[in-house]
């Protein structure tokens, strides 16, 4: 999940790895700044690389920070097993039935207690910050906290009372807690947040601005990938990945091939076995159609 805009100048050529490996059996991408436009569009030639890597049978796993509930935008070129992972790993979820009707496949929570340990550290170290509380259907956050999604919250409340036992949602799953602060540089608050919550929680972002996302203490993009490619006999060599932002540093480093866009966060490209070109120039695509033409 990311706001618009880039993050570093754009790469005109793409780059690939120097020997080629296993052929592929699954692309997993990211959405936002990675096969999405910067105005949220999947352009025809994405649309059509995508649809030709299926057609090859390679399988296509968009693996992204957003909820299920914002995936209407891709929920159309999901081919035909229809599953997607979402929240950075916490959930994996089967939009055959469109927007708001998806179907939770899997659920990786974050523990309450877990939750209320890192919003309790993260307050203590890093003053000023806010939250919002991120479950499988709803969505509640503090009075403080900005609109920076574009939604009406179900509920307003300080953040320990939305994780009490008995706060709302009390029955529904927590995938994920997004802290935000007003002031601090992104990857300084980065730095700050995993240094005070420790093992609690996995501590990422996706976002240009100071917002954080915290999942559950193993959970990511790569080891709910890591379970999806097990369950179908895909090894970490066949797989391509492409990504921008941190929360996709260990899905690329996990698989055996992977791509920065040009438009990405530099621990991205120090992860990335490859680049490749901005999303808005189709970067996904682009490899695409090379690994295709590549085939024997």
């Amino acid at each position: 999940m990311r706001e618009n805009g880039a993050v570093t100048s754009a790469t005109r050529t793409p780059e690939t790895p120097a020997s080629p490996i296993l052929q592929p059996r699954l692309i997993a991408t990211d959405l936002d700044g990675t096969l999405l436009r910067d105005d949220k569009s999947v352009s025809p030639r994405t649309v059509a690389a995508l649809a030709a890597a299926e057609e090859a049978g390679i399988e296509v796993f968009f693996v992204t920070g957003r909820p299920a509930r914002w995936m209407d935008v891709v929920s159309a070129h999901v081919h035909g097993h229809g599953l997607a992972i979402c929240g950075n790993g916490a959930a994996v979820v089967d939009l055959h039935g469109g927007p708001g009707t998806h179907r939770f496949v899997k659920v990786r929570e974050l523990a309450r207690e877990n939750a209320l340990d890192a919003v309790r550290l993260l307050r203590d170290a890093v003053p000023g910050t806010v939250y919002a509380v991120e479950q499988t259907y709803g969505f509640h956050q503090e009075p403080a906290y900005p609109k920076l999604h574009m939604e009406i919250p179900d509920n307003l409340a300080p953040a320990e009372e939305l994780l009490a036992p008995d706060g709302p949602g009390a029955t529904e799953p927590v995938l994920k807690i997004l802290a935000y602060h007003p002031d601090l540089d992104p990857d300084a608050f980065l730095t700050l947040a995993r240094l005070a919550v420790g093992d609690r929680a996995n501590v990422t972002r996706s976002s240009p601005s100071a917002l954080l996302e915290l999942s559950g203490p193993d959970v990511s993009k790569a080891s709910t990938l890591a379970l999806c490619c097990a369950e179908r006999g895909i090894s970490h060599e066949e797989v391509v990945a492409f990504g921008d932002m941190p929360n996709d540093v260990e899905m690329l480093t996990w698989a055996g091939r992977s791509y920065a866009m040009g438009n990405a966060h530099p621990d991205v490209i120090a992860a990335a076995s490859g680049r490749t070109v901005a999303n808005n120039d189709d970067g996904v695509a682009v490899v695409i159609e090379q690994l295709l033409a590549d085939r024997p």
